[in-house]
């Protein structure tokens, strides 16, 4: 059993009245988003040490609550160790962490005591010193033993740096920070100001990690360049979703009327506004909306192209083009099934295909667009087909 440990006892730094871990924070609160990476990574249960209950910890709490994940309140190391499984592993997370999926996954692993440490020329601000020129990067994994020796000291300690000297004295492993954590914003930051700077980091490393090359160069700067205004102004993913859905048919209606090309881009920006408002439901867990965003981010780019080729046999312009556009359609749902889970940077997408699409349509080549986005579809089905194979 994987148990996360969360803090949230310390002041945010410029806003002395409101705890470090309920700032806002990738359009929820920072602890909400620790505890999201602790659920991604295996975790059943959340253990939160707390100074004190404010109405904004206690609906952040009550939010993780409400996915399904046990969360217990604890003030001391001794309530601690009631909370915890005997045979439980523990990854603890501290005050103010702002981290990635991949160093949590990291932690979650099997295996002995472990502290994930980074160089201290690297710069991290808010993270304790080890000695040896390295640092605690505020990610640790331990057994509950360790905890019970914190409990048995006096009380008037601090539960977060007595655990980490804890697990250091164990002779727990120190592991460095996964390549490129520092880049995407790992460190701990109690400054509600400064957070903005992280959350834009943390949106895009999020988004780039997810999938193949167009989230990475496409659909992550996107992100990390709109979605903070968005999450500023309260604007819900709900609204994204619905504004790129109502684009995206205003663009089909403009493919019947004419020009084809302007109706093409119309419903390629569609695509692109459902595709964030599927981004912001999943930072906010918002689990059901998430799936039909995507799964509309499905449909819009098939529409797209077989509104294309509609018009084009109707225009008497040969009906290769709705031949290819069946034919490429088919191959991106195939490759879409075969592909669910794990998904290589080179593979294509459905709004790969529609871009294609598009450009050859603007280009006067609408023939050459769907026979290449076709035929991307083909090598990606082949590609996704063999990864079963061999993983069978």
């Amino acid at each position: 059993m994987l148990a996360g440990l969360l803090f949230a006892t310390h002041d945010a730094d410029d806003r002395p009245d409101q705890l470090a871990a309920t700032l806002p924070f990738a359009g929820t609160t920072l602890i909400e988003y620790q505890a999201r990476l602790l659920v991604a990574a295996g975790a059943s249960q959340m253990v939160v040490v707390v100074s004190r209950l404010t109405p904004e910890l206690l609906g952040a709490l009550g939010r993780i609550a409400r996915r399904g994940t046990a969360v217990d309140t604890v003030r001391s190391a001794a309530e601690t160790v009631a909370k915890l499984h005997p045979l439980g592993r523990i990854v603890m997370l501290a005050d103010g962490l702002v981290t990635t999926d991949a160093v949590v996954r990291t932690a979650a692993r099997e295996g002995a005591d472990l502290l994930l440490v980074a160089d201290d020329e690297a710069g991290l601000m808010g993270l304790e010193r080890l000695g040896g020129g390295a640092v605690w990067a505020g990610v640790a994994r331990f057994r509950r033993e360790r905890v019970e020796e914190v409990a048995a000291m006096p009380r008037d300690y601090d539960l977060q740096s007595a655990l980490l000297r804890t697990v250091a004295q164990s002779g727990a492993e120190q592991q460095p920070l996964p390549p490129g954590s520092a880049q995407a914003g790992h460190g701990v930051e109690r400054r509600g100001a400064v957070l903005d700077q992280y959350n834009r980091a943390i949106i895009e490393a999020t988004v780039a990690d997810r999938g193949g090359w167009y989230d990475r160069w496409v659909t992550a700067p996107l992100a990390r360049s709109i979605l903070p205004r968005l999450i500023r102004r309260r604007i819900s993913a709900t609204s994204i979703a619905i504004g790129g859905g109502a684009m995206t048919l205003a663009g089909l209606a403009v493919e019947v009327a004419g020009p084809v090309g302007l109706g093409l881009v119309v419903t390629l920006l569609g695509a692109m506004g459902i595709e964030l408002g599927r981004t912001l439901a999943s930072l906010r867990d918002e689990a059901q909306l998430a799936l039909l965003a995507d799964r509309a981010g499905l449909v819009a780019p098939a529409a797209g192209v077989l509104a294309l080729g509609a018009e084009m046999l109707r225009n008497g312009e040969g009906g290769e083009v709705l031949v290819a556009v069946l034919a490429l359609i088919a191959l991106a749902a195939l490759a879409e099934r075969a592909g669910v889970g794990r998904r290589d940077r080179t593979w294509g997408s459905p709004i790969v295909y529609l871009a294609m699409a598009t450009l050859g349509t603007l280009a006067g080549l609408p023939l050459a667009g769907v026979g290449l986005a076709a035929a991307y579809a083909a090598l990606t089905t082949a590609g996704a087909v063999e990864r079963l194979r061999l993983d069978a």
